[in-house]
């Protein structure tokens, strides 16, 4: 292994680099390289789309703010460069199904698993297509929303997810008008007449839930949160007007989103692939020994609550470490490795020479965690693709910065968790 040296990224901060990539020794690298050589122009635009600071926007991308989520932009730009119409592209830890949307919206196919069933709503929500007659009914419950909130008319409160502890911390003096107004826009969503349409209604929920409570340092008044509300809802079906529209101009490929609650560890790929390989994995794994709160809220004052998964109408019972490969305090992280090392296995057995893997990941400790995770991947068949020397990659690294963090993250300035980088593997010549 060799000794980190260091180098200056594209802003003039010196940092450490882990492990450059060495050229002339890789020579799967080499290989690679000459048969599909990249074109510097297009690279260029690639790590410009990777480092877009841009706020997220674009058909149903604002559906919910899930933690660490791509750049549309970037993904963009990766699906339009190494697939093609028709292609399948493959998300093993899909999140908020970043990469599944643009997918489809650019007529290739897309797989996506999560462990989440959070996740696993929030990407089956933006993947929906809706038909005529179904955007007119939900345009119609978005305009009967302003008489469904009424702080003094009743809600009917779920007991099973009151005492299953869902609702913790929404019953303060400040938090319990917006619970109970929550009750009421739910039970709207859940008289709609199906569950593609109960889908989208409990995800305007969710993602207005999640603005009026999830890290506010002051809470809205029930005005503001009725005014809330009926944006999202207009927004958002608007969003998915965007998307089917996109998805047609593709109809002769018939591009379709398959969003499964599944670990990528263990999980049976025949089943799912049949045979056939993603022509793209894209994808960001669970950051080792960074702090990320998948499953929770932080409400009144930065307590944690499960109160999402009441919303989507899903069950959670696990903590932090389950949804991120291991705890993040563990000392050397053997089981987020171990964990990871069993998911790039499957990601290896399912590729095919023509697959690339591109995976954007930060870490607590870089100048440890990274070498470890470059040797983790190489122990599960893959080799690491060596990219053009572009500014500000100067150790054959595309490295980005984290935009639009929560305020209370932004307090800790530039630490190594708020840097990203982006890793490009392709499966050894043995696999």
């Amino acid at each position: 292994m060799k000794r980190p040296e260091s180098f200056t990224d594209s802003g003039g901060q010196k940092m450490h680099n882990p492990q450059p990539i060495c050229y002339a020794q890789n020579q799967s690298v080499k290989a690679y390289l000459a048969s599909d050589p990249w074109n510097v122009e297009s690279f260029n635009r690639l790590a410009e789309a990777a480092r877009d600071k841009g706020r997220v926007s674009g058909l149903t991308h604002k559906y919910y703010r899930y933690p660490a989520r791509f750049s549309p932009r970037f993904v963009r730009a990766a699906i339009e460069q190494f697939t093609s119409p028709g292609d399948l592209v493959f998300d093993p830890f899909m999140g908020g199904g970043t990469t599944l949307v643009e997918a489809i919206a650019l007529g290739r196919h897309a797989i996506g698993t999560d462990i989440s069933s959070l996740a696993t709503f929030v990407s089956k929500a933006k993947t929906q297509i809706f038909s005529n007659s179904e955007f007119k009914r939900l345009e119609s419950w978005a305009s009967a929303l302003q008489e469904k909130i009424n702080i003094h008319l009743p809600s009917i409160s779920s007991q099973y997810y009151f005492d299953a502890g869902y609702h913790k911390h929404l019953d303060s003096s400040l938090t319990w008008r917006l619970r109970k107004v929550l009750e009421q826009v739910l039970a709207s969503a859940e008289a709609l007449p199906s569950r593609k349409l109960e889908t989208f209604a409990r995800c305007v929920v969710l993602r207005t839930g999640q603005w009026a409570l999830d890290g506010r340092r002051q809470i809205p008044t029930i005005s503001q949160f009725r005014e809330a509300i009926i944006a999202h809802a207009n927004e958002m079906i608007h969003g998915a007007r965007e998307l089917r529209t996109a998805v047609n101009t593709y109809a002769d490929y018939k591009p379709k989103a398959t969003c499964l609650n599944h670990s990528i560890i263990g999980f049976d790929t025949k089943k799912v692939f049949s045979g056939s390989s993603p022509k793209l994995v894209l994808t960001s794994p669970p950051y080792p020994g960074v702090h990320v709160l998948y499953h929770r809220w932080q409400v009144d004052g930065r307590k944690e609550s499960a109160a999402p998964f009441w919303i989507a109408n899903k069950l959670d019972g696990s903590g932090a470490s389950y949804y991120t490969l291991g705890a993040r305090n563990a000392k050397d992280h053997w089981k987020y490795f171990d964990g990871l090392r069993s998911a790039l296995s499957t990601v290896a057995s399912i590729s095919s020479e023509e697959t690339t893997i591109i995976q954007v990941v930060a870490f607590s400790n870089p100048s440890i965690q990274l070498p470890r995770y470059l040797e983790v991947a190489e122990e599960s068949g893959l080799s690491e693709v060596a990219t053009p020397f572009v500014s500000g990659n100067e150790d054959g690294r595309l490295w980005r910065d984290i935009p639009n963090r929560k305020w209370h993250a932004d307090q800790l300035g530039d630490v190594p968790a708020s840097q990203e980088v982006v890793l490009f593997h392709r499966i050894s010549k043995q696999n």
